[in-house]
């Protein structure tokens, strides 16, 4: 049996590895002279357990649905796609989360604990050692022994079928994705502290918004009441815009709440006390609406993080098949061992050394199907895994077409509800000039109020969701993600993935 190329650059370095006998398994030992044991093994070397990487298959669009005129454009994403709103707040939110979020440092110690995984993995390839010593005396009927024994004990698995080396390549694969998980959640950190400022920007928009309507609604208030107090308005035209005036007040509070309750989210995505202050300074028009090309649908799977995860997974999955199918041949193992003793206490004076090498074959001859259930485990869970990649791969796709069309769509509202915005305060200048000569009712006042109430507070929702829109979109293209050039290689995209023309 030959090995493929891949699986012998992995396997090679590592042609035999550590495994003392287990005894957990019925097996039938078997001590064999040790030139015929590795005269065995030279004939076996190239006879390891493979599995290829096995991934979904699907048939990836050329272009997007909702953005078909950028498929030719440059779509270079920077790192630092926060930057292009204009916020200098912003920009030192993100730092202080980058430096101080709690889950990134969850996600950090994952990664180390994955890296030590691989260590203890890895530590299976190599011999182990064991060194013991003991001294003692003992007194049997006035008749009195002494003793003092040293001994120095080797062992060794020879991993023929690669079930050694498929753990190593298990765990490796199970730290790049750890890593991929890392970049990813440092994706949704830095999206999800922009959108909650930009929240908190839109919420004291609004209550400034709120704030002046109020203004606007005494001073109409005043007008009334000098009309009333000179005949020339009723008491049901000043009760009616008091109510105004009552109704306006209490919108304020529920905004105050919730701009506290939006910041404290914020204090949270940043390590900091949910009491922590943030110094107010920009608003929500001081920022920048950045202009982003989504490029091509069969980039996606090489920018997102979660996707190159995703893979990684895909990989493991192939190695721990490969693992679970070695388990089921043979195992090669040698041991030595070296010894000295003499009858004396706490000394090796004139001792009797022993000396002792052996060869063996461990066969699992019945386990009531374990081994070969766990097999079959591992490659359900490797057919699970390849669904649920392609299911993210779906899910990502229709991430950026939502975003896409979210931002079209929210571009056009904003730039109608600025016209509708204009028309009701035009609306209101008339109607209050009209009421003050007589040549209208209150009526007329208030909708012209309530018309332009609900326009600026609608307005700034829609300049809240074009940002956020603008987010989710860099977010579901990747962020300008690029794999970490220090980590181990990712492994290579599995098969099955086609583009349409």
């Amino acid at each position: 049996m030959q090995t493929p190329p891949h699986r012998r650059a992995a396997v090679a370095p590592h042609a035999t590895a550590l495994a003392p006998p287990s005894t957990a398994r019925r097996t039938a030992p078997a001590v064999i002279p040790g030139a015929a044991l590795l005269l065995v093994a030279a004939l076996l070397a190239g006879c390891a357990v493979t599995e290829p990487v096995r991934g979904p298959a699907l048939t990836l669009p050329a272009t997007w649905v909702e953005d078909e005129a950028s498929a030719a454009a440059d779509a270079t994403v920077a790192d630092t796609w926060w930057q292009a709103f204009g916020s200098a707040q912003l920009d030192a939110l993100v730092a202080e989360a980058l430096a101080a979020a709690p889950d990134l440092r969850i996600q950090a110690e994952r990664v180390i604990q994955a890296e030590l995984a691989l260590r203890s993995a890895g530590a299976a390839l190599f011999p182990s050692l064991s060194l013991g010593a003991s001294s003692g005396a003992r007194n049997t009927d006035g008749s009195e022994t002494r003793s003092t024994e040293i001994s120095l004990g080797a062992s060794y698995e020879l991993d023929l079928w690669g079930r050694l080396a498929a753990g190593v390549d298990a765990s490796r694969a199970s730290l790049a994705a750890s890593r991929f998980d890392r970049d990813a959640a440092r994706l949704s950190l830095m999206a999800s502290v922009a959108t909650t400022w930009f929240q908190s920007l839109a919420v004291q928009e609004r209550l400034d918004i709120a704030r002046q309507n109020l203004a606007i609604a005494e001073r109409v208030l005043r007008v009334v009441d000098a009309r009333y107090r000179n005949g020339a308005a009723s008491a049901l035209e000043l009760s009616q815009q008091r109510s105004t005036v009552l109704a306006q007040r209490r919108t304020i509070e529920p905004l105050e709440v919730q701009l506290r309750q939006t910041r404290s989210a914020l204090a949270i995505l940043l390590g900091r006390t949910p009491q922590a202050p943030f110094a107010d300074g920009e608003r929500l028009a001081d920022l920048q609406l950045p202009a982003i090309t989504p490029g091509l649908p069969s980039e996606l799977l090489l920018r997102r993080p979660d996707l190159a995860a995703g893979e990684a997974g895909l990989a493991a999955a192939a190695a721990n098949v490969a693992a679970a199918r070695a388990a089921l041949l043979p195992s090669f193992s040698l041991s030595a061992g070296a010894g000295a003793a003499s009858a004396a206490l706490l000394s090796l004076a004139g001792p009797a050394s022993t000396l002792s090498l052996s060869a063996s074959v461990l066969q699992t001859i019945f386990d009531g199907g374990r081994l070969a259930a766990a097999a079959d485990i591992q490659r359900s869970r490797q057919r699970e895994l390849v669904e649920s990649h392609r299911k993210a791969i779906l899910t990502a796709l229709k991430e950026v077409e939502d975003a896409l069309a979210d931002s079209a769509r929210d571009q056009r509202q904003e730039a109608a509800q600025r016209e509708i915005l204009a028309e009701a305060a035009r609306s209101l200048r008339l109607a209050e000039l009209r009421y003050r000569e007589g040549a209208d009712s209150l009526l007329v006042v208030l909708d012209a109020q309530r018309t332009l109430f609900t326009a600026q507070d609608l307005l700034a929702q829609l300049r809240l969701a074009r940002l956020s829109d603008a987010v989710n979109l860099y977010r579901a293209l990747g962020g300008g993600w690029q794999p970490d050039r220090g980590a181990p290689a990712a492994p290579a995209p599995p098969a099955g993935l086609s583009r349409t023309e």
